[in-house]
């Protein structure tokens, strides 16, 4: 029982980490009911798959001591015990991933951000889209396409000029990259409980790889990606800067 501590390898979370272990007590990390993370988005995401993975999901609340920290509260010595009682809670669903290879390998990959197709050479990825068993697009030529989750929707999908998703609109993106043909089409925004099925047209002269969060997968035949509602994760942030209004004030950023 009790709140657990970790921290990312890089100088400035260990001096955190050590500052924060002077002056509370806490309980072992495996366990904790509740974990403080001190980095930066990385970090987090490295949490919260290291949770999936084990089958241990406990709520976090992440201290920024890396970079951007989108997915992190300010960094604060103080008061910490009554930050978290105080903390909003946030709820996000992690999509899966299921990824066949050419040479007939499976692999299954969960992503909290979203789940990315990207041609591995100079050639353009050739790729079917299907959305619940039907053939939306026959054929896409692109650099690659992508499925975000609403709290994934401001990282890689919005550099790729993907829609905001907030975070209770039950939708997920999908996201074209640098798409040739057809030129003009610029993704579409799916309900939540869609199956979306990537063929690779042509994957032996022009290669693609899966890639769900940090975890990827190199020469794919086919990508089945929908979001996986059983294993939802919990994230804890300050009232006034919850996750939900951070989403939704990134559509006034300049």
């Amino acid at each position: 029982m009790g709140i657990g501590l970790l921290a990312s390898h890089r100088e400035v979370a260990q001096a955190a980490e050590a500052m924060l272990r002077r002056r509370y007590r806490w309980a072992k990390a495996d366990e904790a009911t509740i974990l403080v993370a001190l980095g930066g988005d990385g970090f987090m995401l490295h949490t919260l798959h290291h949770m999936l993975e084990s089958g241990a999901a406990r709520p976090v609340f992440g201290m920024n001591r890396g970079t951007v920290g989108f997915l992190m509260n300010e960094w604060r010595l103080d008061r910490l015990a009554e930050r978290i009682e105080g903390a909003k809670a946030i709820r996000v669903a992690p999509l899966q991933m299921t990824a066949r290879t050419v040479s007939g390998e499976t692999f299954t990959h969960a992503a909290i951000n979203e789940v990315s197709l990207l041609r591995e050479t100079r050639q353009t990825a050739k790729i079917e889209v299907s959305v619940n068993g039907r053939t939306a697009m026959p054929e896409i030529a692109c650099d690659g396409i992508l499925v975000a989750t609403p709290a994934g929707s401001t990282a890689y999908n919005l550099s790729a000029g993907g829609p905001i998703l907030p975070l209770q609109a039950k939708m997920l993106a999908l996201t074209p990259i640098s798409p040739f043909r057809p030129r003009r089409w610029s993704g579409a925004i799916l309900p939540d409980d869609t199956n979306i099925c990537f063929k690779v047209l042509d994957p032996e002269n022009r290669p693609v790889s899966a890639v769900a969060d940090q975890f990827e997968v190199r020469e794919v035949a086919q990508v089945d990606v929908s979001l996986d509602r059983e294993r939802s994760l919990t994230l804890l942030f300050d009232p006034e800067h919850a996750l939900d209004e951070r989403i939704a004030m990134e559509q006034f950023a300049t």
